[in-house]
């Protein structure tokens, strides 16, 4: 059975060939495995920064992941609440606006 394409090999194709390998190899198979913090924490940590610096392309799929790896609805409306107060409003917003769209089509 043929392995599924990762999202970098989805978004990039052959486009980019080493972007696709480091975000594959080095970013997700090291830097996301390496022990000291869970997925679950990882996840709350790039989900705050990409937030904080208004990277909404990256953001969705990282809200997408840090479900996945644990984090709960109400957990991600806390921390983006509490982002809010020092990154900015727009940033909160944003942030919890896609987090919204999200749940509400995973639950339709």
């Amino acid at each position: 059975m043929p392995k599924e394409p990762s999202r970098a090999q989805q978004l990039l194709g052959t486009l980019a060939p080493k972007m696709v390998e480091l975000t594959d190899e080095v970013l997700f198979g090291g830097v996301w495995t390496r022990e000291g913090l869970s997925p679950r924490d990882r996840s709350l940590i790039t989900v705050a920064v990409l937030a904080a610096t208004y990277r909404p392309d990256q953001l969705n799929s990282h809200l997408r992941l840090a479900l996945a790896n644990g984090l709960t609805e109400e957990e991600l409306v806390e921390a983006l609440t509490h982002l809010a107060f020092y990154a900015g409003w727009p940033s909160g917003m944003g942030a919890l606006t896609q987090l919204k769209a999200i749940v509400q089509n995973d639950t339709k």
